[in-house]
């Protein structure tokens, strides 16, 4: 879970992030990877990746700019960077 510093998470609104829009992100704004060549990582149409990047984005801009605590589901941050690995590798 990411928030905002020295306020109790009890307290903010929650921000749900699915795993598929975490990897997302990461395949577009850290590896800087274009729309297809993420798709095809997400074993996914590049529509599709399309729409889970743009809700993705969506909302980690609504938790800046509201103030919202942001919570990965459905696992941990890691955990999306080591499903991401083993794709790669048995490609």
């Amino acid at each position: 879970m990411f928030k905002p510093q020295g306020i109790p998470t009890t307290h903010l609104h929650k921000i749900d992030l699915g795993l598929d829009e975490l990897e997302a992100v990461r395949l577009a704004d850290v590896l800087d990877l274009p729309q297809l060549e993420a798709a095809v990582q997400m074993d996914v149409s590049q529509p599709t990746y399309n729409r889970i990047l743009k809700s993705a984005r969506e909302k980690v801009a609504r938790a800046i700019v509201e103030g919202c605590a942001l919570r990965i589901q459905n696992g941990d941050q890691n955990e999306a960077v080591r499903i991401s690995s083993e794709r790669s590798v048995g490609q």
